[in-house]
């Protein structure tokens, strides 16, 4: 993978590519100014002349600039303006199949604002707002994750358990298959931040999408809504001890669950992930499944050492299973983006878990740390964890 951007974040300036559309509309400026507003109204934005994506911004303004979240390229990037124009554009290099967040930085009056790309219809939700997005050629939205009428759908029940651990009352969302029955056994997956899973990476139409086409088995899926999310999800004990001690009895006698650990899965993503390797390390053979998408699975001499003192517990974590790595679980299905600053950490991960006896499947995406990456490694990762209706034990 290359790219060829004007500013990199290490290592000099590089000129920045040439759309040959700018090029060309450069020159019909010359001679009529009116070329402009036809332009915009002929074109979908970005540009894109693969392997070239030019972003495009219209309007009065000190200065624009393109921020996004590419993990080593300079994330502020300036936009040209078109002479006698008040059109302003940027264009960079991106590999076939890449997907990528942006938000568009206008100066006016010595301030500056973040905005979606007002020509650019894309875009992404997340829990702090939502992100305009360029796909490059080869990127498609998955079927699978779009909502379909023909596809029977689970049905969400609301938990309250009462924590003496964590000393609060603690909520979950518990996803029942279609055609759920109590005189069937199921398998369980808990899911950290269950409802962002939900609202942010279709998690819902990706289950009764999966069922429906017997991809993976009719499953209960146990949605976590954390609270102190920065402290628990950091491998904290008192959060591992809720879902294995508390947690897990009480959906055992709500649900008729599969008992085996190969049955039984954790899954989450950056500190969701965290949490889910802690809870299955601290109780070994309890969980046979794990789905860790983009972890912050800090080492002390790997990746960013300055993510400050809420990531102690994890490091430390981290140090010790590195150090002597154990069969956590039989397998693991393990994704990152290489466009995300954890991918170091979780490409180092991969032979301790192997060295661990953990079968491990790992895959890198050209995409960052967001939900829709993570949306898009599901159905991938949860067929492999668990795979066809085979798995339903009927008593």
């Amino acid at each position: 993978m290359t790219f060829n951007a004007h500013t990199r974040a290490h290592g000099p300036a590089t000129p920045m590519p040439r759309s040959a559309l700018i090029a060309a509309l450069e020159e019909r400026l010359a001679s009529d100014p009116e070329a402009l507003d036809a332009f915009l109204a002929a074109h979908e934005f970005p540009l894109a002349e693969p392997p070239l994506y030019t972003f495009v911004y219209r309007g009065p303004a000190e200065g624009v600039r393109l921020r996004h979240w590419v993990h080593g390229l300079q994330t502020s990037a300036p936009f040209r303006r078109l002479a006698g124009t008040d059109l302003w554009c940027y264009t960079f290099e991106l590999p076939d199949e890449s997907r990528v967040e942006y938000k568009v930085e206008v100066l006016r009056h010595g301030r500056a604002e973040w905005v979606q790309d007002p020509l650019n219809p894309l875009h992404a939700r997340d829990p702090f707002g939502a992100n305009s997005v360029v796909q490059a050629r080869g990127y498609e939205i998955p079927d699978w994750t779009r909502e379909d009428a023909e596809a029977p759908a689970g049905v969400l029940d609301e938990l309250v358990v009462e924590s003496e651990v964590l000393s609060s009352a603690r909520h979950a969302s518990v996803y029942r298959p279609p055609e759920f029955r109590a005189a069937r056994s199921y398998p369980l997956l808990i899911v950290h931040d269950g409802a962002d899973y939900v609202e942010y990476a279709s998690l819902r139409q990706v289950l009764d999408q999966l069922i429906r086409r017997f991809e993976i088995p009719e499953i209960v899926v146990a949605l976590l809504h954390p609270g102190d999310r920065m402290s628990e999800y950091a491998a904290d004990p008192g959060h591992a001890r809720f879902v294995v001690e508390e947690l897990l009895p009480r959906l055992e006698r709500d649900y008729p669950l599969l008992p085996g650990a190969e049955s039984r899965g954790l899954m989450g993503a950056s500190l969701g992930a965290v949490a889910s390797f802690h809870a299955a390390l601290r109780y070994p053979g309890r969980f046979g499944r794990l789905l860790l998408q983009s972890g912050s699975f800090v080492f002390t001499d790997i990746g960013d050492n300055e993510r400050g003192p809420v990531f102690d517990r994890t490091v430390a974590m981290m140090n010790a299973y590195r150090a002597e790595p154990a069969p956590l679980a039989e397998k693991a299905f393990v994704s990152v983006g290489v466009y995300e600053a954890l991918v170091s950490e979780n490409r180092a991960l991969i032979p301790v878990l192997r060295r661990g006896g953990v079968d491990v499947r790992f895959v890198e995406t050209r995409d960052g740390h967001n939900w829709e990456n993570w949306r898009d490694r599901l159905r991938e990762g949860l067929s492999w964890l668990f795979p066809g209706p085979l798995w339903m034990v009927y008593e």
